[in-house]
């Protein structure tokens, strides 16, 4: 089985899992990386009008890509990490899911989070995305165990 790790991290932790899961698995790395760099002020989640607040209230924030040239068509299974952000993913993992023709893989979700649970990303992104088959998700924040 062909597998390919696509991660978003704004500030190298989920990156770091990212990389042990790719090297682990031998599978392909793919940064998804926004097309304006988040900066320390736009991450204060403290700050209502901070970038990531003002994304993450809106429902509709569809954060742009870097690049959307990867090519996932020889893959099997995709792995998709991101830090959990307001109780979830960030809106970027909804332009990358949208961008890029997934369907008929397994997607598996992996997150990285100070204190919050990944349940409601999984519900979340399964409820948005019907049509793939993402199997369920883990937290990976200190080891990369629960996954494999």
């Amino acid at each position: 089985m062909k597998t390919a790790v696509a991660f978003f991290s704004a500030s190298g932790v989920t990156a770091a899992r990212a990389k042990e899961l790719a090297a682990k698995l031998n599978g392909s790395l793919y940064e998804i990386c926004p097309a304006v760099p988040y900066t320390d002020e736009d991450l204060d989640w403290r700050d209502s009008g901070s970038r990531s607040s003002v994304e993450m209230t809106d429902p509709a924030s569809r954060p742009a890509l870097a690049s959307a040239d990867l090519d996932f068509s020889d893959c099997d299974r995709v792995l998709i990490g991101f830090p959990i952000w307001w109780y979830t993913a960030p809106h970027i993992i909804n332009t990358f899911l949208e961008t890029y023709d997934l369907a008929g893989k397994d997607i598996v979700l992996f997150a990285t989070s100070g204190g919050s649970g990944i349940d409601k990303a999984v519900r979340d992104l399964q409820a948005d995305y019907p049509h793939l088959n993402i199997s369920g998700g883990k937290l990976v924040n200190g080891s990369i165990e629960s996954i494999l």
